[in-house]
């Protein structure tokens, strides 16, 4: 692993202006239009229905509650317009998914007693686990309306259960439906833009995405993550292939990977890719399970080094896509650190 060699004044610029004073002027006068606005925030108790295991499961209801709180102990929450979910339809599922996978979803789903395991993967699910993925994929679709319409200048979606993981044809990982995939297919064919940008910072490399996109070409994938880690996938030689090809961008970084060496991947990788591409639209698939002392994870990035790397991504949309971010919650499973991590995340979006 190359040690972060740019230049250190922006390195401290980044890590450590994030949390400066409210009152300091951050924007020129040309951007107020897209300044003024509010940051979207997704969150309903719904998602607090899906439970996935006992009590020490990692995916469990406690993250949103602790993000929650920690937004309204940060005076946060207040200050952020309220985007509420809907249920997806089957037509927007199938933007994404098989009908044969939602079928069995569907079916394995309904009259669910206690936990059972989906049985493509590694997904628990309880007797509300169907619903609370259906507006967990639909509210996303919202958050995304709420940009496209002058709403909100950008959104955070804190959804469960999670779905980077997720393919056409199965579920894997905690995940049922693909919700950014989903956000991308649909922001295309609602809103008629052509290419969508996926920046997903999660621990855990999400195959489900990139499977989605591999073939595409409207849809440039990047991904930082632990090659080697579940699910084994996101190697740098997957590139992409036929109209796809080049369109997958797979930096894996190694254990206890910082807060400097992240921001130097996105810096060096994810910024001249993204000024290629040029994309109409950003989503983020904003795991946290790469904060320091995750439970599932063994990077060693703070709260600062996500505010930094969300600053380069809002900063992009501002450059590319007239600010247009949706944010959607991934991993994250050390409580008190997701929550930090996700008010430094979302002081970033709320600032831009």
């Amino acid at each position: 692993m190359k040690r972060f060699v740019g230049s250190s004044s922006a390195l401290i610029l980044a890590l450590g202006t994030v949390f400066a004073c409210q009152s300091m002027p951050t924007q020129s006068p040309k951007a107020s239009p897209i300044a003024s606005k509010p940051t979207g925030l997704l969150y309903d108790d719904i998602y607090l229905r899906h439970l996935s295991g006992n009590a020490g499961h990692p995916e469990r209801p406690e993250r949103l509650i602790f993000i929650r709180e920690a937004l309204d102990k940060a005076g946060l929450r207040q200050s952020l317009y309220p985007i509420h979910p809907r249920r997806v339809t089957e037509e927007e599922l199938e933007l994404v998914h098989k009908p044969s996978y939602i079928a069995l979803v569907r079916r394995e789903l309904s009259n669910v007693q206690g936990f059972r395991e989906l049985s493509t993967g590694d997904t628990l699910l309880s007797a509300d686990s169907l619903e609370a993925a259906e507006f967990a994929a639909g509210g996303v679709l919202n958050a995304v309306d709420a940009v496209m319409r002058g709403k909100v200048k950008n959104a955070f979606a804190a959804v469960r259960p999670p779905g980077h993981h997720a393919t056409p044809t199965r579920g894997m990982g905690f995940c049922i439906f693909n919700n950014v995939a989903i956000a991308a297919r649909y922001v295309q064919r609602k809103y008629g833009l052509r290419r969508v940008l996926i920046v997903d910072w999660d621990y855990h490399h999400g195959n489900g995405t990139q499977e989605t996109f591999y073939e595409d070409g409207s849809v440039f994938y990047f991904s930082t993550h632990h090659y080697g880690a579940y699910p084994g996938t996101g190697s740098p030689a997957e590139t992409g292939a036929g109209n796809g090809a080049g369109k997958i961008l797979n930096v894996p970084l190694l254990p206890g990977t910082s807060d400097a060496q992240i921001l130097e991947a996105f810096e060096t990788k994810l910024v001249p890719a993204a000024r290629n591409f040029k994309p109409d639209f950003i989503l983020i698939s904003a795991g946290f399970d790469g904060m320091r002392s995750d439970l599932l994870g063994v990077f060693d990035i703070t709260p600062a080094g996500f505010a930094a790397i969300t600053r380069i991504v809002v900063d992009l949309a501002r450059e590319l896509c007239q600010g247009h971010v949706v944010s959607v919650l991934e991993g994250g499973y050390r409580l008190d650190g997701l929550a930090e991590s996700v008010v430094a995340h979302v002081q970033v979006l709320r600032e831009e």
